[in-house]
């Protein structure tokens, strides 16, 4: 399987490269990084969009609302996690590349603490405020019960999720996207089954959706901590960690702990800036009605599972021009980060053309009436456009966060989503636009950061940036 494997990407990469996309060996470990990481992103994404869909069923455009709402909190957890699980990976995949596995263990430590502060309040808020936080939507009453439902339900996996976020990226940076693969990709089999258990065998509506995913993320936790401790899989195929957290790596490192929460801190900003654009859009949307909420949450999560490739080209591209630079090879580092945005555009091109032409389909999973799966349908083809522009973003910010340059893509992040995207999806309710505002909105939040970054990228500053977080630099 892995020979076959191995010459289906021989000769994709060849194609590639006679194309002028990417050189064929660039190719060839990217895709080793990537496809693992891609299927991991897919199973990830596909389980909430899964629950929609199956909520939508069993409960109807109230539930699904209902869930939209509280799936917003859902995204800022997310995205916390992912800010910093971005620094870890930056800070792992150098250090490893430069052979200092002591001082990646170290990290990962450290981010396992960091996890833990940031945990903690969060799960409290969801249990003890769900009322509260559900009401700034201004829902009506039966999506407002749903939605408070949900978020209680779901609390505990917070720090589950946020922990499998940071052995996911370690196992990134160190260059094995296999071992995460199994561990997301058989977690996402098990939340759909468990949900679909839960929603219809016992009617348990958005309650079994929440216990689901908590019962399964607390599954994926264990299976991926006893490799990050070093431990042994067997003959599974899977990896232990080659950078364990051991008793030392979870002592107080102030100045690792600095270093992970400087570049963390930009990379949280940004992803939030993702996050926390959601909630005046659905907020906005609301005030269209539920089947509204329901075709903008539709099209967002058939978004976020075309940027499950992200998952795989963004990590690589962090993980290679990380490694790269940790070996002191700058030039290659540029080369390796130009390649994978070329190859992201490519393949993000091709998958909009093939969703816009699927569209209405795949919305009718999600609603009942014809009327519902036009007005869906409409979002699944917007969000598609938009992916394209989500693909760049990423690749490029991929690029960045490798060399540890993560200040300058939250600025883009923000200037993206606040200062065009949400002023332009608010003239919905100023202007005959209506309900077409929401779908500029979607394309501006994420054309212009991908147009930003890629800036950023071509300037070159970054290598700069990334000389004041690696030992070799120190000692050149």
């Amino acid at each position: 399987m892995e020979r076959r494997d191995g010459a289906v990407i021989a000769v994709v990469g060849r194609l590639l490269e006679r194309m002028g996309i990417i050189d064929a060996e660039r190719f060839r470990r990217t895709a080793d990084l990537a496809w693992p990481r891609i299927i991991t992103g897919f199973a990830i994404m596909s389980k909430q969009t899964a629950d929609l869909a199956m909520v939508g069923i069993a409960v109807g455009t109230a539930g699904t609302a209902g869930m939209a709402f509280a799936l917003a909190y859902w995204e800022i957890v997310t995205m916390i996690g992912l800010g910093l699980a971005g620094g870890t990976v930056s800070l792992v995949s150098q250090n490893y590349g430069g052979e200092e596995t002591e001082r990646a263990s170290l990290v990962v430590g450290q981010s396992v603490l960091l996890v833990f502060v940031l945990a903690t309040p969060m799960m409290a808020a969801f249990v003890f405020l769900a009322g509260p936080m559900i009401g700034l939507f201004s829902p009506s009453a039966e999506s407002f019960s749903h939605g408070r439902t949900y978020l209680v339900f779901v609390a505990p996996a917070i720090g589950f999720e946020m922990l499998n976020l940071i052995a996911s990226r370690t196992y990134t940076g160190v260059g094995d996207t296999f071992t995460e693969m199994v561990a997301r990709a058989g977690g996402a089999v098990l939340n759909i089954v468990l949900s679909a258990v839960l929603i219809f065998g016992f009617d348990m509506g958005v309650a079994g959706a929440a216990i689901g995913t908590t019962v399964s993320t607390g599954v994926v936790t264990v299976v991926l901590g006893w490799g990050m401790v070093g431990r042994s899989y067997g003959s599974l195929g899977m990896e232990p960690s080659p950078v364990p957290i051991t008793r030392a790596a979870v002592g107080f490192e102030p100045a690792i702990l600095r270093q992970i929460v400087e570049i963390s801190a930009p990379e949280i900003g940004r992803r939030l800036a993702q996050g926390i654009i959601v909630f005046p859009l659905l907020w906005i949307a609301a005030t269209f009605g539920p089947v509204i909420v329901t075709a903008v949450e539709v099209g967002r999560r058939i978004r976020s599972l075309l940027n499950s490739v992200n998952w795989g080209l963004g990590l690589a591209s962090s993980s290679l021009v990380g490694q790269r630079l940790g070996a002191g090879e700058e030039d290659e580092a540029g080369a390796y980060g130009q390649a994978i945005v070329r190859l992201s555009l490519v393949i993000y091109v091709g998958l909009a053309l093939v969703v816009v032409v699927l569209a209405e389909p795949i919305a009718s999973l999600f609603v009942g009436s014809p009327e519902e799966a036009a007005q869906a349908g409409a979002f699944v083809a917007v969000g598609a456009i938009s992916a394209i522009g989500m693909g760049v973003d990423g690749a490029a910010a991929g690029a960045l966060l490798g060399a540890g340059d993560t200040r300058l893509p939250f600025v883009a992040s923000l200037i993206g989503r606040y200062l065009f995207a949400l002023p332009v999806a608010a003239l919905g309710l100023v202007t005959p636009l209506g309900v077409a505002a929401l779908y500029l909105a979607f394309l501006l939040e994420t054309y212009v950061p991908g147009g930003i970054n890629y800036w950023l990228f071509r300037r070159g500053r970054w290598k700069e940036v990334s000389r004041r977080y690696r030992t070799s630099a120190e000692s050149s």
